[in-house]
């Protein structure tokens, strides 16, 4: 019952609401949510949405990991980025030289340890002098999106193309698909990664560390847990899946990184991650669920007439409901109701005119 009110139910409202906005803009809900099954299931649609889903549930892990530490790297987007300007710059030159296989090696790798270089400054800083994280990793992020417009200008610039961008991968060059499908082998990466973390987390004596280092990091050093070394190995493991996820993302999906291009993933997956009680397995079909959604969304969005973002309307619903839920799910587990007091009140006050009782009785 826990797990259906403060997971299933604000997803549930968030779409209950978004229906009457729809409504209210002329438009059919039933229509809308219908296209949305239609164009991110159904006729092989559902392959797209599983493509769509691989840097999502890297990146979903990677928040899991410092959020699990009480830690926020809100930097993904500039870490991402980095990582990805980097193989879409130097893939189409480093494969002819050094074949597929030992390419794709290197440019994961490259990715992995560019995006966790990137946490280092944030890490150091709250480590050594208690810096807030947040604002530091947004300063980091902001650096990298701006960084990375000028590496595509004047490094990785492809010299055929007017509009600023990398050299494009040859479509034989990308990730192969997973045998039958159109989806690409990265997407079983991102489900290993997550059930790798998923023992990491709760069955190993890192996991137990880090749980206790979340929970109190004042308490985590009387048990030997050095908190500064926790807070720089957690920042660089999540920057480490944002690179992951950006090098699978461009060899799989994209082939190339242009100028002001921010796929944002991170702003999209945040609540999802709440949603799964930060699981990485417990995330895997709620990273589905926003996978279907924006993939079908797109096309449903288009063909009613409203804006893409409307989707983003869905999300931040889905965060307004998430947030009450938990409220008032809090309050249940202080031994209270469910409802806060006015409501609870509002709901007996008629039962008890009824029974000639006062509304206090």
């Amino acid at each position: 019952m826990d797990i259906v009110v403060r997971s299933v139910l604000p997803v549930v409202f968030a779409l209950i609401v978004g229906g009457i906005i729809l409504l209210a803009l002329g438009k059919n809900p039933l229509k809308y949510y219908g296209d949305i099954v239609v164009n991110g299931v159904l006729g092989g649609n559902l392959q797209n949405s599983l493509v769509m889903m691989t840097p999502l549930l890297l990146m979903a892990i990677a928040l899991i990991v410092v959020f699990r530490g009480q830690l926020w790297n809100l930097g993904y987007d500039g870490q991402y980025l980095l990582g990805a300007v980097f193989v879409g710059g130097l893939a189409p030159q480093l494969i002819p030289k050094i074949g597929l296989g030992p390419s794709y090696i290197a440019l994961i790798v490259l990715s992995i340890a560019v995006a966790a270089a990137w946490t280092l400054v944030p890490a150091w800083l709250k480590a050594r002098f208690g810096t807030n994280e947040i604002i530091t990793t947004l300063v980091m992020s902001s650096i990298g999106v701006g960084g990375t417009g000028l590496l595509i200008e004047y490094l990785f610039q492809d010299p055929a193309q007017r509009t600023p961008q990398t050299r494009t991968m040859n479509t034989a060059d990308m990730l192969p698909y997973i045998p039958g499908t159109k989806v690409h082998v990265g997407f079983i990466v991102a489900i290993v990664a997550a059930v790798v973390f998923q023992f990491i987390l709760s069955r190993t004596s890192f996991g137990l560390r880090l749980d206790i280092f979340g929970v109190n990091p004042k308490a985590a050093r009387h048990v030997g847990i050095n908190s500064r070394t926790m807070t720089i190995v957690l920042f660089l493991i999540s920057g480490g899946l944002i690179g992951l996820a950006a090098a699978l993302d461009v060899m799989g999906q994209w082939g190339y990184v242009r100028n002001n291009w921010n796929p944002a993933y991170g702003d999209t997956i945040m609540p999802f991650v709440f949603l799964a009680r930060l699981s990485p397995v417990g995330s895997i079909p709620f990273v589905l669920f926003y996978s279907i959604f924006a993939t079908g969304g797109t096309v449903a969005s288009i063909d009613s007439g409203l804006s893409t973002d409307f989707n983003m309307v869905i999300v931040a619903l889905i965060l307004v409901f998430m947030t009450i839920t938990e409220y008032v799910g809090s309050k249940r587990e202080l031994g209270q109701s469910y409802l806060p007091d006015e409501l609870r009140d509002a709901v007996r006050r008629p039962f008890a005119a009824l029974t000639g009782r006062s509304a206090q009785a």
